[in-house]
């Protein structure tokens, strides 16, 4: 299946009063969690500084782990638009282990960027790491980029697995961030 296919959709068109209350809640979304983290802000705070009801907010994201995934589609499109056309080495036009390692640094950059809401994401629900659109992008991306290799779909798994939210969550602490990027892009290269 193309990459393209796999891009995550733009959101729906909505009707006006329905897009700024979208944005009021990202926004105060976006501001709360920054000053509070994620854990310790309610869906309750957010109608509220958002200037909205609850019953709209649950509508419209229904928790907190949806309204997570609404303030990553962004970022996560930016990166899925710099693999498809971007410049080298993220983007085409390099060899596909330069690829996968500017890849896996990239995403490790978006991830600590944004760990608390990926991991809200990712943890929602068992397995729901695997049911957002956008693993399924960089899960095909890997898998392509591992073409040469022995099963590429199950490399892009593992590969992905040492990017998981609660993984990196679980190991930054002891290890750091710098030998968490080192230890990550040699997997790549060794996979590639």
């Amino acid at each position: 299946m193309p990459l393209e296919l796999l891009l995550t959709p733009p959101p729906p068109k909505e009707r006006a009063d329905a897009v700024r209350n979208r944005a009021a809640v990202l926004e105060a979304a976006a501001r709360l969690f920054a000053e509070r983290g994620v854990e310790a802000v309610s869906m309750d705070q957010v109608a509220a500084a958002a200037g909205v009801g609850k019953g709209t907010l649950f509508r419209r994201f229904g928790d907190k782990s949806g309204l997570a995934v609404a303030l990553l589609d962004a970022r996560e499109r930016e990166l899925q638009e710099a693999i498809l056309r971007g410049p080298p080495p993220l983007g085409p036009g390099s060899a596909a282990g330069d690829r996968l390692a500017a890849f896996v640094g990239a995403y490790f950059d978006y991830l600590l960027e944004h760990l608390d809401l990926v991991r809200m994401s990712e943890t929602a629900a068992p397995g729901a790491r695997y049911r957002i659109g956008a693993y399924r992008f960089w899960h095909r991306h890997a898998a392509i980029l591992l073409a040469g290799g022995p099963d590429p779909d199950h490399t892009a798994h593992a590969l992905l697995a040492a990017l998981s939210a609660e993984h990196v969550s679980a190991l930054l602490p002891e290890l750091g961030e710098e030998r968490m990027r080192a230890g990550l892009l040699r997997l790549a290269r060794s996979a590639a």
